[in-house]
């Protein structure tokens, strides 16, 4: 029988990881006629009972696997170290919290047989539960990615999504350090299938996600899949080299033809304080790329995986 590997990244989970599992039981229950199943917990570094609860179920059900990180890499390492410890002939990618519903599985599955999709995507049609600034911020994030990328990216798209083993070995080919998953499933092509549904809300405990790191996250989507912010900064400074000449050459003439004096230092300093800022926003944006190149350069791992069920 052909298999599923369900990859689920964990941080400081304790307290969904058992109602997680009793969701997934139900679906793998329904397709246990189609389809063996594996799912691949990976504990990215967790400071809470997370692992506890992996090992306990792992010791139970030997359908659990996991992979324990020697410190928190981030989500995205955990979702490349479950992608590449999966064996199955499907691979999917979703949230232990149950905002990724486990029932569309079935249906995701059914797509992919019947329709010949090598991928069953999902986006949420809503914003329920999101802060009005969070509204506001994912809503131009996607308009401005969407407008800058010549990948495209799909507004309200989650990682919870079903891909056949060609895809996610296209996916793993990608060795680069500064990883984008969102960018790089729809950078590999494939024929890709989008569900729609309501956004959940987490079955308990709280998000991992605040502002900052969201906001870091756009960035590193941003500077991953468009080097439009450099040719930004680009135009920026041309702009105020010919904003300066005309200003040069007014003054000569203001003082050659009408004799007035060159004074007003205030706005002398507010002029400097623009450009310098102006400056310094366009080295920034330099600058992310520069360290995303340090750290590609670097080759240091990914991961380090501490434990696994095996160990």
């Amino acid at each position: 029988m052909e298999k599923i590997s369900v990859v689920v990244p964990c941080y400081n989970e304790e307290e969904v990881i058992p109602l997680f599992y009793q969701e997934i039981l139900k679906t793998i229950e329904k397709m246990k006629k189609q389809l063996t199943f594996e799912v691949i917990f990976v504990n990215d570094g967790s400071k809470d009972k997370t692992l506890q609860e992996i090992r306990t179920l792992a010791k139970q059900d030997t359908k659990i696997r996991y992979i324990s990180f020697s410190r928190n890499f981030g989500k995205e390492a955990a979702m490349l170290a479950g992608l590449e410890y999966a064996t199955g002939d499907y691979i999917t990618t979703m949230d232990v919290d149950l905002q990724d519903p486990p029932y569309l599985l079935e249906e995701m599955f059914r797509l992919i047989k019947e329709e010949g999709y090598d991928c069953v995507a999902t986006k949420s049609t809503s914003r329920h539960g999101y802060s009005p600034f969070r509204k506001f911020c994912t809503k131009w994030y996607y308009r401005i990615i969407g407008a800058i990328s010549k990948t495209e990216m799909i507004a309200g798209a989650r990682d919870f999504r079903l891909m056949t083993r060609q895809m996610v070995d296209a996916i793993l080919s990608m060795k680069e350090y500064n990883r984008y998953s969102k960018g790089l499933f729809s950078f590999v092509g494939f024929d890709t299938k989008w569900i729609e549904y309501e956004n959940q809300d987490r079955i308990a405990g709280t998000t991992k996600w605040n502002f900052w790191k969201l906001f870091s996250y756009a960035l590193d989507g941003m500077t991953a899949f468009s080097t439009a912010p450099l040719v930004l900064s680009a135009i920026i400074g041309i702009l105020f080299c010919f904003i300066a000449f005309i200003m040069v050459i007014a003054i000569i003439l203001k003082t050659v033809i009408w004799g007035d004096p060159v004074s007003g230092w205030p706005s002398l300093a507010c002029i400097i304080f623009l450009v310098g800022g102006v400056q310094l926003f366009c080295t920034g944006i330099i600058g992310q790329y520069l360290a995303k190149t340090y750290l590609e350069a670097k080759k240091r791992p990914i991961y380090i995986i501490k434990e696994t069920e095996k160990m």
